[in-house]
């Protein structure tokens, strides 16, 4: 059953350069208890995409007519874009959608206690007691690995370590037992011991609780633990997408290549590392036709450049946008 649906997503902000395409036209859904890795270098617009799902890009956001974004809940849709006062976007900022930010320092209130913090957001999203708030809030933190939580509960962020602070936000997402959950790059700080174990945790609220999660990462061995399905994010466009396994073991377009190519290889830790040639386009002088073509090394002179490719089927699931895919694969 669907959870989430976004149909031609397309975001630009206003500048004083003009519009800037941060999103371009992107399609997905997300079932219930779907775990879906969002991957792509900085600036490919991952989460950009997030913060739409929540309505939490700028006010200079401008979004495409066409664009759509329908959360499927148990007492009905919500038609995120057409949200517009603070009380109503409750469903979508902390109720049925939780995110966990790439910067914890930046999203604790230094001037509170991370357990004020925790118990005053479940207290607005649910019909716990404070008491009731504070028990949960202390499990919450236990279950991601802070030791000596009661503690914790009641000091500062600036008082935790990096990989604390990012250990806290996570079960403050979490302690709401949210319907969707926004993860970006949430085990970025956390060493491996700890890292696993937010994942296994993650894990078992999707089992638990059919919670759909959407993944972002640059870790693509962690997509690879964690997710069902993977999409591949370049300069705002989504380039390829399907089964996990499917699009990691067997990739089709040269981007999704490119970023397997540049992991170092555990059966050869002599061979140089192969990085994507050239540095992802400025959004201000975005390429025409496919926006990849100017750092592929299989580009089609005429057609890439001129022409955006449309999607092509490579298997039941598996997807991609790329001129190549009418003749070759790059497998």
């Amino acid at each position: 059953m669907s959870l989430l649906s976004v149909e031609n997503l397309t975001l630009q902000f206003r500048t004083d350069e003009g519009l800037i395409t941060a999103v371009d036209d992107i399609s997905f859904t997300l079932g219930r208890g779907e775990v879906m890795g969002l991957v792509g270098e900085s600036g490919s617009g991952k989460s950009v995409t997030a913060k739409a799902l929540m309505m939490l890009n700028a006010p200079n956001a401008v979004y495409g007519a066409d664009s759509r974004i329908t959360l499927h809940l148990d007492d009905g849709d919500v038609d995120v874009l057409a949200l517009r006062r603070a009380r109503d976007m409750r469903v979508v900022r902390g109720g049925a959608v939780s995110m966990i930010f790439q910067e914890p320092m930046a999203s604790f209130a230094p001037a509170l206690t991370i357990g004020s913090q925790m118990v005053e957001q479940l207290q607005v999203h649910t019909d716990l007691s404070k008491a009731q708030a504070r028990e949960l809030s202390v499990e919450m933190l236990n279950r991601v690995g802070i030791s000596d939580a009661s503690t914790r509960f009641n000091q500062y962020a600036f008082e935790l370590s990096g990989g604390m602070r990012q250990r806290a936000m996570i079960a403050m997402a979490l302690s709401t037992r949210p319907r969707l959950l926004i993860a970006d790059e949430p085990t970025t700080a956390l060493d491996v011991t700890i890292q696993a174990q937010v994942i296994q945790l993650m894990q078992e609220l999707v089992k638990d609780f059919g919670m759909g999660i959407i993944f972002i990462t640059h870790d693509l061995g962690v997509v690879a633990q964690t997710a069902d399905n993977v999409s591949v994010m370049y300069l705002g466009r989504m380039v390829e997408t399907g089964p996990v396994r499917e699009v990691l073991r067997r990739p089709a377009h040269p981007y999704t290549q490119g970023l397997l190519d540049a992991l170092p290889k555990l059966d050869d830790l002599d061979a140089p590392l192969r990085p994507v040639p050239g540095d992802i386009p400025s959004p201000l002088e975005r390429p025409s036709g496919c926006v990849f073509h100017t750092r592929c090394d299989r580009a089609l002179p005429q057609t890439c450049a001129t022409t955006a490719p449309i999607w092509t089927q490579t298997g039941p699931e598996h997807r991609l946008a790329c001129h190549l895919s009418e003749g070759e694969h790059c497998a």
